[in-house]
């Protein structure tokens, strides 16, 4: 066997010369057990030709055969020592030598000049049969035994008168062909062993690296935050990872194999996106930022973005489709959102400017140097500069926001005053649209721990937007008090109702986070209300109110005012029914809490 050095044949080589040498242990206790019976018969043997035929009975051959069981008991024993497990190499040698060369020093202490042909054949035969590997050690136990042979002959001058030339020769001759017989026999079997580990490493090595690889790809596959599919002609998904299976709000993988068999007539709102997906693969045999609405599993739409390419057999026919798949609902929004925005802006600033530009020139038209501007043209020039600036304001303000979070300098407030100079400073848009404002806020509230100037803000972006989208007449009551964690009780005109008399469907809980006791404040209204799809993203960036059409703004006070309070640690949410008012609330600690 041919090895390259590299790491994988060292490794094999290790592999095998461990299971060789833990091979030839196991199998050499058997074999020093059968010839330790062996050596026992002819014991039991010679002892009866000594009571049965006493002529013919050597005492020498008694004494080989107790010296041959000797040998053999001290290599049963010392297979059971570290020595024994660490050198099998030399038990092997003491078990053949123990049955061959003995016998060959006790034939020599008889001074009998014989050729053990048979019990040398029997040795090496069983030798090569239970213990076929480390072909070297079956050669040096032959050599000893011919070595033994030769030397014991000379040094004692023994004679092989009894046999010819001719026939030593011969019995030479065989004791040859039978040791390459069976150190070939050995050796080919050692060849192929090794040659069979070598593979087996090979393959085990491939089959890490395969593992290996499948585990890498399958942890991509498993935890990619892009859906991963491969789906039919015929339109059945074939396989889907976990993101797949959360964009399509489906509980597992399978669960998306299972439910979706016809994806042109269960996923796509518009079925013919399917075809123009196929159609689209069939030209050019990729697809890219295919985008399609599709419905989820529990009936709503979201926006997908599919890249795909088809895996077609040797004929060019498609097997199936694979690729990705991206949810840009998200995105969609925000692209939808820029254009709520861009229209707003649009609106809001060149309403302003129109305006004043239209004044200046039909006051450019007047003759002299000088003009006169009525008082009138004047304020309501500066209302639309002040009106432009506070929506640039406002725009830098979210954006600094943004960047950078929001930088609060609290300090304990006393929220009774603060209502006050809020409504004090909204009084004359409470007038122009004949609003009635009540301040239920008790004088002996405890303090809370907030930025005066920012919770100012929050009251009056909130007074200010009930006061822009409802109609002249308004109720308005601004109230606060105690909670605790597990109850919610908010103050509705004069009365205090439990919050289970609100809809559900319009109400999220603010006391998910929240210390053990808070500040509830809430600015009601009995204007129109607003409907529950608008409640739930009223708060949003660029989102404006039930009646924005009749007003001027970007949609950022609501989302200014929910930047304030989550960075006072609070929550704000909005409970509303068409027709019958609306509840805007926020949460903040009190300022014991924080001590």
């Amino acid at each position: 066997m041919v090895y390259s050095g590299n790491k994988k044949s060292v490794e094999a080589l290790t592999v095998y010369e461990v299971w060789r040498d833990r091979f030839l242990r196991d199998r050499l206790r058997p074999a020093v057990r059968i010839a330790i019976f062996f050596a026992l018969t002819i014991i039991i043997y010679l002892l009866g030709e000594a009571i049965f035929a006493p002529r013919e009975f050597k005492i020498v051959y008694l004494y080989t055969s107790a010296a041959v069981q000797l040998g053999l008991l001290t290599c049963l024993m010392l297979q059971k020592t570290p020595i024994g497990k660490r050198y099998p190499g030399l038990l092997f040698l003491g078990f053949s030598w123990s049955l061959t060369v003995v016998v060959q020093i006790g034939l020599a202490f008889a001074r009998v000049g014989e050729l053990p042909i048979l019990t040398w054949s029997l040795t090496f035969l069983t030798q090569a049969t239970l213990m076929p590997v480390r072909w070297r050690l079956h050669l040096i136990s032959q050599l000893g035994v011919l070595f033994c042979h030769v030397g014991i002959n000379l040094i004692l001058n023994l004679s092989l008168a009894k046999y010819t030339a001719f026939r030593l020769s011969g019995f030479y001759l065989y004791l040859f062909w039978f040791c390459l017989i069976c150190d070939l026999s050995v050796y080919w079997y050692e060849c192929l062993q090794r040659t069979e580990f070598s593979t087996r490493c090979e393959l085990e090595f491939a089959y890490q690296k395969l593992e290996a690889a499948e585990a890498k790809y399958r942890s991509i596959f498993e935890n990619a935050g892009e859906g991963i599919f491969q789906s039919t002609p015929d339109g059945r998904y074939i396989t889907a990872n976990p993101a797949l299976a959360r964009i399509y709000g489906c509980d597992s993988a399978e669960e998306v194999t299972a439910k979706f068999t016809d994806i042109e007539r269960q996923l796509y709102v518009d079925p013919a996106r399917r075809k123009e997906f196929l159609r689209s693969i069939e030209e050019s045999n990729t697809v890219s930022d295919f985008e399609s609405q599709i419905y989820r599993s529990d009936g709503s739409i979201v926006w997908i973005s599919e890249k795909a390419r088809a895996v077609r057999d040797g004929s060019g026919s498609v097997l199936y489709y694979e690729g990705l798949i991206e949810d840009i609902t998200q995105r969609k929004q925000a692209q939808e959102s820029l254009r709520l925005f861009i229209h707003a802006l649009s609106h809001d600033l060149r309403n302003p400017v129109a305006g004043m530009l239209m004044v200046l020139r039909n006051w450019q038209t007047k003759t002299g140097d000088s003009i006169a501007i009525p008082r009138s043209v004047l304020e309501r020039m500066i209302q639309g500069s002040e009106q432009q600036l506070r929506l640039i304001n406002s725009l830098l303000e979210v954006h600094a926001g943004e960047l950078r979070g929001l930088v609060l300098h609290c300090d304990r407030v006393d929220l009774s005053a603060l209502v006050k100079a809020a409504a004090a400073d909204l009084e004359p848009s409470m007038n122009e649209a004949q609003a009635t404002f009540k301040n239920l806020v008790p004088d002996d509230l405890p303090a809370v721990n907030a930025d005066t100037t920012q919770l100012w803000r929050v009251f009056s972006n909130l007074i200010a937007n009930a006061l822009k989208h409802n109609l002249p007449g308004l109720n308005l009551t601004v109230s606060a008090q105690v909670i605790n964690a597990e109850t919610l009780v908010i103050t509705q005109s004069e009365a205090k109702q439990d919050i289970d008399k609100f809809p559900i469907t319009n109400y999220q809980s603010p006391i998910t986070n929240s210390p053990s006791s808070m500040i509830c404040c809430t600015v009601e209204d009995d204007g129109v209300g607003i409907w529950p799809e608008q409640c739930e993203h009223l708060f949003d960036l660029y989102v404006r109110g039930y009646q924005s059409r009749h007003s001027v703004g970007l949609g950022l006070g609501l989302y200014l005012c929910r930047q304030i309070i989550e960075a006072h640690g609070g929550e704000i949410g909005v409970i509303s029914t068409p027709g019958a008012g609306a509840i805007f609330w926020f949460t903040l600690p009190l300022a014991e809490n924080l001590r």
